[in-house]
């Protein structure tokens, strides 16, 4: 019996002298980063488990502001707990602090921020560009606080116990869910653009192609080509913007048919008429709406938009040149001059590509 007074005894002091510093706290936060590139953290406050007078004569921190809307009277106390709450709160992405949107929570129910037994405060922002680690802090919070991290999609979360004034350790930031810094946007779109040519743009090459074969001379290729880059430009942006829609049950066909148009005047035109260049125009004006398509599908960062369109076209036009270059260099310049050119070479050639072209007419239109 003296044994088991003497061990409760020993279990009553280590209670009553180490555990404080470990007292579990009242204040739970929930951190979710989303694919978007942006984050929400949701600290939910236990009202009926603070420490007596917490948030008496709290003050609320001029960088949240927003939430001071609280303090009228009645609600004096709530703006209190809220103040006290969120004074010192850190949240850090690379140890560098961040400045978020804070808003009260409405309690569920209908039930009044005052007569709510838990107050969520939700703090909002958008995830630094090449952040790799956010971190948690607050100053403000009583005990040992609970602290879960989770990313989008993803079922599991992490959970770390977190000192009062203490910062969590590092959450390593996924690349999905990071924002690109502008420097990584240049040269990922730029290679996305090359790539839609070369090697994945079949329809786009034959199309260069068939500019190529009527004429070997650079003043009447690059008259075409530029007017084809100034069309799809346009209706690049148009359509990404949301100013032009059109289906890609329609777009798609027509690119075809633009293909087969230009290999097949190849054949019956022996040299560049004047409508040419009008006509490529217009074919680009199609050809941009097909690069929308993709890009749409690819996705553009929200803050590097332009960056990320601009860099992507000219991954387009880098392509571009680069088969006009790579059939200069192993047709134009060294057969050019022969006086078989046209009959072996283009005539040929634009026939092959107008077949091509025609067959993905009808398999794009029946598919």
């Amino acid at each position: 019996m003296r044994r088991l007074l003497l061990a409760a005894g020993l279990l009553w002091c280590w209670a009553g002298g180490t555990a404080p510093g470990h007292e579990l706290g009242s204040i739970r936060v929930s951190a979710r980063f989303q694919k978007d590139g942006t984050y929400t953290v949701d600290a939910t406050v236990d009202r009926e488990h603070l420490p007596p007078g917490f948030g008496d004569g709290a003050k609320i921190d001029p960088r949240f502001l927003p939430i001071a809307h609280l303090t009228p009277e009645r609600e004096a106390h709530v703006a209190g707990i809220v103040a006290a709450a969120i004074d010192g709160v850190e949240i850090a992405f690379d140890g560098n602090p961040v400045r978020p949107s804070v808003e009260l929570v409405p309690p569920e129910g209908g039930v009044a921020a005052f007569d709510a037994s838990e107050l969520t405060i939700r703090f909002t922002g958008a995830i630094p560009p090449g952040s790799k680690a956010f971190t948690w802090r607050n100053a403000g919070a009583p005990g040992t606080n609970m602290l879960t991290l989770r990313v989008q999609d993803e079922e599991d979360a992490v959970r770390q116990w977190v000192e009062a004034g203490s910062r969590s350790e590092p959450f390593v930031l996924k690349s999905e869910i990071v924002p690109m810094t502008r420097a990584q946007v240049v040269q990922a779109y730029l290679k996305l653009g090359y790539t839609h040519i070369l090697p994945k743009g079949t329809d786009h090459i034959l199309f260069v192609l068939g500019i190529f074969l009527l004429s070997t001379k650079w003043r009447p290729i690059l008259a075409q080509v530029t007017a084809f880059t100034v069309a799809h430009t346009i209706t690049l942006g148009l359509t990404i913007y949301g100013f032009v829609s059109l289906s890609p049950r329609i777009v798609e066909p027509l690119i075809a048919l633009s293909i087969v148009y230009v290999a097949v005047e190849n054949v019956v035109t022996p040299e560049l008429r004047p409508w040419r260049v009008a006509l490529v125009f217009g074919f680009g004006l199609l050809h941009g709406m097909g690069f929308a398509g993709v890009l749409a599908q690819l996705g553009l960062p929200r803050s590097e938009f332009l960056t990320a369109l601009l860099c992507f076209n000219a991954g387009v036009e880098l392509g571009q040149l680069s088969v006009i270059l790579g059939a200069f260099l192993l047709v134009g310049l060294p057969f050019r001059g022969k006086p078989w050119y046209r009959r072996r070479v283009v005539i040929p050639g634009s026939i092959a590509i107008a077949a091509v072209g025609l067959f993905w007419f009808v398999q794009r239109v029946i598919g």
